[in-house]
């Protein structure tokens, strides 16, 4: 199979069933580590403006979520279909899915049927509640799991209804759990021969952010709610108005740091004073803690008091929004903010691939494709089928090549 052999992941090859947000994330974090990722597509799918995910196809979103794939349609749904996905099915090592267990079941394309034919596959699948379970087939959009995580609950102010968050942030917890897994399944494949199913739950991957909460219900019978700003049983530890109408946050529990603040606050009463004098002591006073610091940085503008902690070596960063991101220097010098080019609207700037490596870093090699940009090319080379029977194949309903067909030197 075709690969880049710069890149960690350059010598596997992964078939894309995901749709939605949390497979897709799995798949696109493969791939920026190389991966050779084949994304399936229904036929259907061609000249419509939904790629198979939330998002228009040039709506901004598609190209960073679907980068470093390419695009083969297959009806799933036919014989014939079905026969060219097994014969890939054969050549690659990984497969990574976000179907219903029943419509997985039905099409025959489940682990079992896959492992039969090739032993070695590495099976990833991401559900809302797993594989097994009584909740198994409930729907498993990143919001309902959130809920049943906990995470829901302990997020926002205690006297408000529990927000979300402006992004989906239980569907990008289990897809970087999704690659992680996957990764751990090839090496232990490398290590055995045989391969496994990953099963990614979004409800656990948010659960999983509730580790300290379990044993403090276990032990003491604490069940964690909404603290607003603050951190629980730390203080000060919160955001901060500015006077610019900005926020800052500053965290100063520890006696050192503290004394710091303090300093520069031009407050060294508060050094001594009982209700601040330590940690334990400032947790029980957390309100009057919060107000003395907010009364002071009420006074100042948001990128000075930043830079006068920092001189003081106080912890604290201004609240960025989307426009200091662009404005600031360090998310340029690590690569974070990267220029792509899309064939329709031009230069997009997407977020940069996480973590960093020194040698082998990963990389983005082109932005999401038009569905069945890759048809020919991916069953041309891979499948070794001719012109001809690409063509007989586009003539039945089988597969579908889109006009515009993208080819990239590197495969």
């Amino acid at each position: 199979m075709t690969s880049n052999g710069r890149l960690p992941l350059s010598r596997f090859t992964v078939l894309d069933l995901t749709a939605h947000r949390a497979g897709p994330t799995c798949v696109r974090q493969l791939g920026d580590w190389g991966a050779n990722v084949i994304k399936i597509e229904a036929p259907d799918r061609i000249n419509k403006d939904k790629g198979g995910i939330i998002g228009a196809r040039h709506g901004f979103d598609f190209q960073n979520l679907h980068r470093n794939k390419r695009s083969l349609t297959i009806n799933l749904k036919t014989e014939e279909g079905k026969k060219i996905f097994f014969q890939l099915v054969e050549k690659v090592d990984v497969i990574v899915e976000n179907y219903r267990s029943a419509v997985k079941h039905r099409l025959g394309i489940d682990y079992e049927p896959c492992a039969k034919v090739n032993p070695r596959i590495v099976y990833a699948s991401i559900a809302g509640f797993g594989q097994d379970g009584p909740y198994s087939e409930r729907g498993g959009y990143g919001v309902v799991c959130e809920a049943t995580s906990g995470l829901r609950e302990i997020t926002g102010d205690p006297d408000r209804p529990p927000p979300r968050t402006a992004t989906p942030l239980t569907d990008y917890i289990a897809g970087t759990y999704g690659a992680f897994g996957t990764v751990m399944a090839i090496l232990e494949r490398q290590r055995t021969g045989h391969g496994q199913i990953v099963d990614t739950a979004l409800y656990e991957g948010a659960f999983s952010f509730m580790e300290p909460h379990v044993p403090a219900f276990q032990q003491l019978g604490i069940i964690a709610s909404r603290a607003g700003p603050r951190l629980p049983g730390s203080a000060p530890n919160s955001i901060y108005p500015t006077r610019d109408d900005s926020f800052i946050t500053i965290t100063a529990a520890s006696e050192a740091v503290f004394r710091r603040l303090a300093l520069v606050m031009g407050r060294e009463d508060m050094i001594t004073d009982p209700r601040f004098s330590s940690a334990v002591a400032r947790a029980k006073n957390v309100a009057a803690c919060d107000d003395a610091v907010a009364a002071w940085t009420i006074t100042k503008d948001a990128v000075a008091l930043e830079t006068q902690l920092e001189t003081a070596k106080v912890p604290a960063a201004r609240i960025y929004s989307m426009a200091d991101i662009f404005a600031d220097p360090h998310y340029k010098a690590r690569n974070m903010l990267v220029d792509v080019v899309d064939d329709v609207l031009g230069n997009v700037t997407v977020a940069g691939v996480v973590p960093k490596l020194s040698r082998t870093p990963g990389q983005i090699r082109w932005v999401g494709r038009d569905t069945g940009a890759d048809t020919r090319e991916i069953l041309s080379h891979e499948l070794q089928l001719s012109d001809e029977e690409i063509n007989a194949l586009i003539e039945s309903g089988v597969i579908a090549s889109s006009a515009a067909v993208n080819s990239n030197d590197e495969h």
